[in-house]
């Protein structure tokens, strides 16, 4: 795996976005499992849209889930220089250089939403962050992904009792941590939580460091502009309320903020991934 995301890697970025394109067909056309997992958390996630609206989100979506992994795998192979030539349009960048200037230290939340990977070589602009690392368990594809990341200067810490510590510690001193907030938890880091009208296991993680380190909180994304060639990022504040000591009060504000997040452009979201499967009663809304 390792030498043919190499190999794939040195691929023009246009060919690699219809190759997926053409998958993203094919997986559209046939009862996939992307394509029946989108479909509900589409039908869950926005009621009030018609039949043809829905369908044609879901379409979309998995339009945008096949060329977000495979610029993954390019953008993974290339030099951060690369990753910075397909940055448009900044908006909001004062946001992130206030926050490292008064040294409170800074957690940036990413939702699995556009091209999230990208942002790696914008921060590395700015700081060198520490993110929590869990190995994939091909070896190929392992070091593949541990390349790319020490292209950018990153601090990777193990996503145990360990990493959180050596994250709390940065924060204290300062630094920045990038955390991707809507994974579904495991039921000891998580409470309920309402997210896309279901309540649903949510992470604490976020909310218990902000509360303890009263650092800033912001809200990053990458999104995918129309014709294919270009991102744009969007860097926000998050409402004070994510800094409460009240765990309940913190999540819902992180939940409405990575909500409002993805509304920006919803197909582009990850909707195959099973987020609602352990909503409050321990119901798993995939096996309705």
């Amino acid at each position: 795996m390792y030498f043919m995301f190499k190999i794939i890697a040195l691929l023009p970025l246009w060919l690699l976005q219809n190759l997926a394109l053409m998958i993203a067909f094919i997986l559209n056309l046939f009862n996939s499992s992307i394509k029946r997992i989108t479909s509900i958390n589409i039908q869950l996630a926005y009621p009030d849209l018609s039949e043809t609206a829905q369908r044609q989100l879901v379409s979309q979506s998995i339009r945008s889930q096949c060329l977000t992994y495979i610029e993954f795998i390019k953008c993974w192979g290339m030099p951060p220089s690369y990753s910075l030539s397909l940055l448009k349009n900044i908006y909001g960048a004062h946001v992130l250089t206030e926050a490292l200037a008064n040294k409170k230290g800074v957690i940036v939340v990413v939702p699995h939403f556009g091209c999230w990977e990208l942002l790696n070589a914008w921060l590395n602009l700015y700081t060198e962050p520490m993110i929590m690392y869990k190995p994939n368990k091909n070896k190929g594809i392992n070091r593949y992904l541990l390349e790319a990341r020490e292209k950018f200067n990153a601090t990777l810490v193990p996503t145990d009792e360990t990493g959180i510590r050596a994250i709390f510690k940065h924060l204290k001193q300062g630094g920045l941590t990038v955390i991707l907030p809507d994974h579904l938890p495991k039921p000891s880091g998580g409470i309920y939580s309402n997210f896309f009208g279901q309540n649903t296991l949510s992470m604490t993680l976020v909310s218990k460091l902000a509360a303890k380190t009263q650092c800033n909180v912001i809200g990053l994304s990458c999104i995918r502009q129309p014709n294919l060639r270009y991102f744009d990022v969007h860097c926000q504040t998050l409402a004070d309320e994510i800094l409460s000591k009240d765990l309940q009060c913190s999540v819902d504000t992180l939940n409405i903020a990575m909500q409002d997040i993805i509304d920006q452009a919803p197909e582009q979201y990850i909707w195959s991934y099973k987020r609602f499967r352990v909503c409050f009663g321990n119901i798993n809304m995939y096996r309705k």
